[in-house]
């Protein structure tokens, strides 16, 4: 328990993809939660985005980027390949690939978000996995600290919610660690608003009534704390926004198409909004590069361009070459899905739906511009030293 005689507490509630754009033309919770502030969002999905607020460091320091990454001298997923041999119509299904999933994450002890979304068998033994660690831990990043060791460290009393469970049971944990007035700190984590808005965009009514709920239950959050503690700040952050998908592309049968044979002549993944590619020789580099260069729905990212945004990766890990669509075009199919969906993440920090946000009771200290400042926020919030 806090021995000042003001007891404070700091409560950050993370909405997954609550952008800044998603918010225009909403009023949420403006009376409780009057100081709001747009925030620059890191490259890439939000296996990016939430260690970089976790720690304040980019993808390049953290090395989490996307879920999947070359490395056949390393890949754990070998002895998945003769699953390839099985009709794709069987192992592609979803609720078959979950079954799989989680038999995976248990054999190999994975504690972290762990899913193998759609890449083939045939080809998984030649990646690896970057989030085999619950995220939410003290130690849960690749490299780096993040807030939770920080808080370990100096033993704040803490609590942090757990990301596996429903909003409606963590809403329940954090309300419970509030009434019995020790903790200092507490991280809200809520996940259901990135679902919704990938299934009906962020115009739809839909929207509408979630954030009515997620308001209804803050509001009565606050209350709750209030009752415990002389002094509650609370921060609603994000880690992206979301983009209304307006075009689907075939990349994959565009690269297919020029007739050179996978892990011999190249390797490739395909995300959402990226084609990520790594090549066996310079000719199979040129001929793709060509075909890229053909695709107007996107453009080849720069070796520059990437170190700017802070996704640059010794080794090329995450790709040799890196494709991004435009906003609110995607992929169909790839390696994270099969089927077209509504809304998407995934684009350049420079599009205004990539954007998160930062609202608050109390102005947030320092001067947060980034979604990396969020960390720096709760160092803040929490006493820590920095």
């Amino acid at each position: 328990m806090s021995t000042s005689t003001n007891k404070r507490l700091a409560i950050v509630c993370f909405i997954d993809a609550l952008g800044w754009e998603v918010l225009r033309g909403r009023r949420f919770l403006e009376e409780r939660l009057p100081h709001r502030r747009r925030l620059r969002s890191t490259f890439g999905f939000s296996s990016a985005c939430v260690p970089s607020i976790l720690s304040g460091l980019t993808p390049r320091e953290h090395g989490h980027w996307s879920f999947f990454y070359y490395d056949p001298q390393h890949s754990p997923f070998k002895p998945l390949k003769p699953l390839g041999l099985l009709p794709r119509s069987i192992v592609d299904r979803g609720r078959v690939r979950n079954q799989i999933s989680k038999l995976v994450k248990r054999a190999y002890g994975f504690t972290g978000y762990f899913q193998l979304y759609s890449l083939p068998f045939s080809q998984i033994g030649l990646f690896d996995y970057c989030e085999k660690k619950d995220l939410f831990k003290p130690g849960g990043l690749n490299r780096g600290e993040n807030i939770f060791d920080l808080l370990e460290r100096e033993r704040v009393p803490y609590h942090v919610s757990n990301w596996r469970e429903p909003e409606d049971a963590n809403l329940a944990a954090v309300k419970a660690d509030i009434a019995q007035g020790e903790i200092r700190f507490a991280f809200l984590y809520m996940a259901a608003m990135d679902a919704l808005l990938h299934q009906v965009g962020k115009e739809s009514p839909e929207v509408d009534k979630k954030m009515a709920w997620y308001e209804r239950e803050l509001t009565a959050l606050l209350e709750v704390a209030e009752r415990h503690y002389d002094e509650v700040r609370l921060f609603v952050c994000s880690d992206h926004g979301m983009a209304t998908v307006h075009t689907h592309i075939d990349l994959m049968a565009r690269i297919e198409a020029l007739g050179l044979a996978f892990d011999t002549d190249y390797v490739a993944t395909y995300d959402s909004t990226m084609g990520r590619f790594w090549f066996k020789h310079p000719q199979a580099r040129e001929r793709i590069i060509a075909a890229l260069e053909q695709e107007p729905n996107g453009r080849i990212l720069s070796e520059a361009e990437l170190r700017a945004l802070g996704c640059d990766f010794d080794g090329h890990q995450y790709g040799e070459l890196n494709f991004l669509t435009n906003p609110g075009v995607i992929i169909v199919p790839c390696h994270m899905g099969l089927k077209p969906i509504t809304g998407m993440h995934g684009y350049h920090p420079d599009d205004p739906d990539s954007d998160a946000c930062l609202l608050s009771n109390v102005p947030p200290p320092g001067d947060p511009q980034a979604i990396t400042d969020v960390f720096h926020v709760m160092q803040a919030e929490a006493g820590l030293r920095g």
